[in-house]
């Protein structure tokens, strides 16, 4: 985990990089701000991130319609002090000593956006339960 004084960095991996990450990424960015660094990568990255992703994100006033599906590398993987994995299988590479988490979520691509909204809501219930526990907030 990060010294005290840094702060903890968050890598999220799907295989397209076009939903799931992307939409987790954009969450704990909005909850956490620079409490916590945050990257999103996918082991086959898709052309662009899955529009029915971004018009769910949409409705809840997140705007990743700039963002682009990045590609998983062992670096990206190194500098992170947590991968969450969404479904990239055995394509993410492991190091001991590091802390993962996979979390099973259906795969938008393909989906409208009726389908999105409810993976979105679970995305963020999961962010917000990580956003507490790697960046809580000061007490007043």
């Amino acid at each position: 985990m990060p010294t005290p004084d840094a702060c903890p960095s968050v890598l999220f991996v799907c295989v397209h990089n076009a939903g799931r990450s992307q939409m987790a990424a954009a969450f704990l960015t909005r909850l956490a701000g620079d409490r916590v660094q945050v990257r999103s990568a996918g082991s086959a990255p898709a052309d662009t991130v899955n529009p029915a992703v971004v018009e769910a994100l949409a409705e809840v006033g997140i705007d990743i319609s700039a963002e682009a599906p990045k590609v998983l590398t062992v670096e990206a993987v190194q500098a992170s002090d947590v991968v969450i994995t969404m479904g990239c299988g055995d394509t993410c590479p492991i190091f001991p000593g590091m802390r993962y988490l996979d979390w099973e979520l259906p795969d938008p691509a393909g989906q409208g956006v009726e389908a999105v909204r409810p993976i979105r809501d679970e995305i963020e219930k999961r962010i917000r339960a990580l956003a507490d526990e790697l960046a809580p907030r000061a007490q007043p």
